[in-house]
């Protein structure tokens, strides 16, 4: 509703002044410096239904692309297509080209799973790959074990893995149980470090009935360099049909056990230095902790 009294009383002059500046390319801004018209409202008002010189049009950014999302469209891109060509979103391809027929599939519905099986075995081979690397890198700068790095390693394993000494039952004995081959590997040359001898240890195998015992039987006494017949009886473990294992088939083996003769001695030291790494690793972490030294075991 056009004011009829006050400062812009003429409302009609006003206008006339406002469509001829409008049309002979005057934007809103120089229009409103030009009459001295400060209230949007009524300038506005003033050059309504005159349209917009073109210089004053700003260009649509998005033009272009939506032109080339509507000419991959018509080739029978898909919308995921499109996205990762144009890098714009999928709400705004739909936008552009919802009024246009979809493509027919480019693949049946065997083939889209065959293409997307093979390219989940790329995935997984990719990943098999880059963990198998990180894994050797790691391997090679580990290097030679020194003595001493040897010692430390064997007593944490023994006191992750091995029989452990009691108030309520005492079992002052070496004995170990694994079904790692590497960590049998690392023990036994734990053992050798020490000085433990060879006819001082005693093997045995601990493994569900259900399972190819004799093969057991063979491929730990081949690890560990001992006749098979050698063995103490083998530990068999009552199998329960109801369960569902999944340690079985040709790679099950069951664990080995490793005892040491005459050993409690042994396993004082190895409780002894154990107690001593955990002062040495507080004394590490924490300076204000005093460091109860324990006189060390290495031989």
């Amino acid at each position: 509703m056009a004011p009829t009294s006050g400062k812009y009383a003429d409302f009609e002059g006003l206008r006339e002044r406002a469509v001829a500046l409008r049309r002979s390319g005057h934007s809103l801004r120089q229009i409103r410096d030009e009459l001295k018209i400060h209230n949007n409202d009524l300038l506005n008002q003033l050059v309504k239904g005159e349209p917009p010189p073109e210089w004053t049009k700003r260009p649509n950014a998005k033009d272009d692309l939506r032109d080339r999302a509507r000419e991959l469209r018509l080739q029978g891109w898909t919308y995921d297509r499109i996205q990762a060509e144009l890098g714009c979103s999928k709400s705004s391809i739909s936008l552009w080209v919802r009024d246009l027929p979809k493509p027919e599939p480019r693949y049946t519905p065997e083939e889209q799973r065959a293409l997307m099986n093979e390219g989940l075995a790329h995935l997984r081979a990719t990943r098999d790959r880059e963990r198998e690397e990180t894994k050797q890198r790691a391997a090679a700068a580990v290097g030679r074990l020194s003595d001493r790095e040897l010692f430390l390693i064997g007593v944490g394993l023994y006191w992750a893995e091995g029989a452990k000494d009691k108030p309520y039952s005492r079992r002052e004995l070496v004995l170990f149980v694994n079904s790692d081959p590497g960590m049998i590997s690392v023990f036994l040359a734990w053992l050798d470090l020490l000085g433990v001898e060879r006819d001082r240890r005693r093997f045995r195998v601990m493994i569900h009935e259900s399972a190819d015992v004799a093969a057991a039987e063979r491929y730990w006494a081949d690890l560990v360099g001992v006749d098979a017949g050698l063995f103490s009886r083998t530990t068999l473990k009552k199998h329960n049909p109801k369960t569902v294992r999944k340690n079985s088939g040709e790679a099950y083996r069951g664990c080995l056990v490793i005892s040491v003769l005459q050993s409690a001695d042994l396993y004082r030291r190895i409780e002894g230095t154990w107690y001593g790494i955990v002062l040495g690793a507080d004394s590490a972490t924490r300076p204000d902790v005093r460091f109860s030294r324990v006189s060390s075991p290495m031989v």
